[in-house]
């Protein structure tokens, strides 16, 4: 028997660089998955409306909400959302649009790997709940 391996032996092959089945590839090496700005938008939009929905609470559904808006524009793995929303009335404006930003951000981040560097809101409206008025 030899010390060295045969040419066609898999010790031979390793020294070419061969991939190995039982060693994955390092992350860098496996290449990229690439998520189009719709998709990103449309995930955005999902989570927004879910949290305008919690903001609004389950028992004053806002009148004619309408879906939110939004914009992406994404480069080399980092997001950027603008939003167009009706909040619910009344409500603190202010408490609600940094709640807003930062679940938006959060959840589209951990659904698409994403850095979000910043969201940006556009209030379109205050909404009013839909229960009756003052009786006079």
């Amino acid at each position: 028997m030899s010390a060295n391996p045969a040419a066609g032996s898999p010790e031979h092959v390793r020294g070419n660089q061969a991939p190995d089945a039982r060693r994955p590839l390092p992350p860098a090496e496996r290449g990229a998955t690439v998520i189009p700005d719709r998709v990103v938008a449309r995930i955005a939009a999902r989570v927004a409306r879910t949290e305008l929905h919690r903001l609004g609470g389950p028992l004053e559904p806002l009148t004619d909400p309408a879906a939110p808006g939004v914009r992406v524009s994404t480069h080399e793995g980092t997001a950027h959302l603008a939003l167009s929303v009706d909040l619910p009335y009344p409500t603190d404006i202010a408490d609600a649009c940094r709640h807003l930003q930062r679940e938006v951000a959060d959840r589209v981040a951990q659904l698409t790997g994403l850095d979000i560097s910043d969201v940006t809101l556009i209030i379109r409206r205050l909404a009013t709940a839909d229960r009756p008025g003052r009786v006079q």
